[in-house]
């Protein structure tokens, strides 16, 4: 499902005087709504960074207000999250606090300090703390990997994200063989609303927080109708990658690595991990799957940069340069909120529906949000990526955010 813009050559003499004259044409860029955005989309082509050379421009150049920025980025140094910078502690005194099961059985590594980066138009124009720091980024995770299955449906490995998942699992494979598991539709998964029941890689569905009186209450939760109850599950978020590893039979890291990441210019440094016993075997290749998250270890470990390069292809609606990589639909349905979440499309993707989630911030953006906090805000109204990590509460996140819009001219 890649297409290209394609440019009309003009050979003839007075069509080529004319062409000249011309504006360029827009290549791989939204349609801005007129009178809707307070700052016009760049009137040239869109620009994107290459692997080696993200150029900076000053705010000025790209229409914001520099003295609004720098505090922008005083707050997100200011803001740092104050927990143990030991995750194995922070983990272990967080999450293991309430949840049995806790041990990390994939690798954890102790983070950096705040860090992060602002662009506009796709040009970097403020960084902080040190973005070339590889770290952990837990859930931002869960979007690589509904990433994995977007490619897989523009492919037609899956037909339709309202098809039951079990029909695309071969003999001998039982993630969805229990009764209650059957009725469990790819757009379950995606929405964390499949209610999954089970255990999976020693974890089971119940012990992710916890949900009941008294611990007793725990293993014996209320069962829900798969996509209507919308629960944060690492446990079925894992069920969602193994189920996209058997579709694409290939190492869910080679996928995105060959399909987006290398396309996008990321580095070389990032690494999805899964678990050290979440090896499996596929037609006679031994294959791990991989985590939605660092919750017990492992997931996505990756510098800011590349995390900005993740969202702006996103604002750039999936394309990069001249190439579809993916598809605007897919990214339609992402953003489209489910009915048991309105503040929630695919995992992970934040929605600020009606703006109450982020009040400083359109109501169109998103955030693709990770433990932590890691986060990566993306605004289509004003153009605008920024990735911030390590900061303490939303409410904080919020007021950043907040400074970063007012900066907007």
């Amino acid at each position: 499902m890649v297409s290209g813009v394609r440019r009309l050559a003009w050979t003839a003499g007075l069509l080529s005087l004319l062409i000249v004259s011309a504006p360029r044409p827009v290549v791989a860029q939204r349609q801005a709504a007129p009178a809707k955005r307070p700052a016009p989309a760049p009137a040239e082509s869109p620009y994107f960074p290459g692997r080696f050379d993200w150029q900076h421009k000053t705010p000025a150049e790209v229409g914001m207000d520099a003295a609004t920025v720098d505090e922008a980025v005083k707050l997100a140094i200011a803001y740092e999250n104050p927990s143990n910078k030991d995750l194995t502690i922070d983990l272990a005194t967080t999450f293991g606090g309430r949840e049995p099961y806790d041990t990390p059985i994939g690798p954890v590594k102790a983070r950096g300090a705040a860090n992060g980066l602002i662009t506009r138009h796709g040009y970097i124009v403020a960084e902080w703390g040190d973005p070339k720091r590889v770290d952990m980024t837990f859930s931002v995770t869960k979007t690589f990997l509904t990433t994995t299955i977007g490619l897989a449906w523009q492919r037609g490995l899956i037909r339709d994200v309202m098809d039951y998942a079990r029909d695309y699992m071969p003999p001998g494979v039982d993630l969805f063989e229990a009764p209650h598991n059957q009725k469990i539709k790819w757009d379950d998964l995606l929405r964390q609303t499949s209610d999954w029941q089970g255990t999976l890689w020693g974890k089971p569905d119940w012990a992710d927080r916890p949900e009941g009186e008294k611990p007793s209450d725990w293993p014996n939760r209320v069962l829900h109708e798969p996509g209507t109850h919308y629960k944060y599950n690492d446990t079925r978020v894992n069920v969602m990658a193994l189920a996209a590893l058997e579709v694409w039979r290939r190492p869910l890291p080679d996928v995105l690595r060959e399909e987006i990441m290398n396309p996008i210019g990321a580095s070389s440094t990032w690494r999805w991990f899964g678990y050290e016993n979440s090896w499996v075997e596929i037609d006679g290749h031994k294959m791990q799957s991989m985590t939605g998250g660092g919750h017990w270890g492992g997931g996505m470990f990756i510098n800011a940069y590349d995390m900005a390069r993740f969202g702006y292809l996103f604002l750039r609606d999936g394309k990069w340069n001249d190439r579809e990589i993916v598809s605007p639909k897919w990214i339609a349905m992402a953003r489209t909120p489910g009915p048991a979440n309105k503040d929630y499309g695919f995992a992970n993707w934040f929605l600020n529906t009606d703006g109450k989630p982020l009040p400083s911030a359109p109501a169109s953006s998103v955030t693709f949000r990770g433990n932590g906090q890691n986060i990566v805000y993306i605004d289509w109204d004003h153009d605008i990526v920024a990735v911030i990590r390590w900061i303490g509460t939303t409410k904080q996140l919020d007021e950043v955010i907040g400074k970063i819009e007012a900066a907007v001219k």
